[in-house]
C-alpha cells in the first residue's frame, strides 16, 4: 500500500487504483467477518442483498444484476431456497415466471448482519480517526460515490 502523498504531489492514478481495489477488498472481507456471514458464499450474500434492497426478482433479474449466467444464479437460488432464505411465487403478470423473495428468516438475518457491520464500522471510525480524519473520510466517501455512479 502506498504512503499518503503530499497535497502538492500529483498521484499516479494507476497506483491509486491498485491501492483502492486492494483496500476495498480488505474492507469487504473485514465487514464480512464482523457480520458473521461465514456460512454463505459471497454470491449468495449478494443475491440476498439484492432481494433485500430491491424486492422480489426473477432468477434472470438477479443474474443480470450480478453479471452472471442465469444457470449459475439458478444454482445459487436453489441453495438459498434449501436453506429457507428465499421463496418463489408465480409472477402475477406472467405465471410462467417465478418471483423470488426473502423469507422472514432471511430478512431478520440480513438486518442483524447489516447492524453488526454498521456498528463495527461506526465504532472503528469513531475510535481510530480524529475529527479531521473523519472529515477527510467523509469527503472521500463522496468521491467514491461519484466513481460508482459515473
Amino acid at each position: 500500500m502506498s504512503e499518503p502523498i503530499s497535497p502538492t504531489a500529483v498521484p499516479d492514478t494507476s497506483d491509486v487504483a491498485a491501492d483502492l481495489r486492494s483496500i476495498v477488498g480488505r474492507l469487504r472481507r473485514r465487514l464480512r467477518e464482523e457480520s458473521g456471514e461465514h456460512d454463505l458464499t459471497p454470491s449468495q450474500t449478494a443475491a440476498l442483498g439484492h432481494l433485500g434492497r430491491l424486492g422480489p426478482a426473477t432468477v434472470t433479474d438477479l443474474a443480470r444484476a450480478e453479471r452472471m449466467r442465469p444457470q449459475s444464479m439458478g444454482a445459487i437460488v436453489a441453495a438459498l431456497e434449501q436453506a429457507g432464505l428465499v421463496t418463489g411465487t408465480p409472477d402475477p403478470c406472467d405465471r410462467r415466471r417465478t418471483l423470488l423473495d426473502l423469507t422472514p428468516q432471511a430478512r431478520e438475518r440480513l438486518a442483524a448482519h447489516r447492524a453488526a457491520r454498521q456498528d463495527w464500522l461506526h465504532r472503528t471510525i469513531a475510535t481510530e480517526l480524529d475529527t479531521g480524519e473523519q472529515q477527510t473520510l467523509a469527503n472521500a466517501v463522496a468521491l467514491l460515490r461519484r466513481l460508482v455512479e459515473s
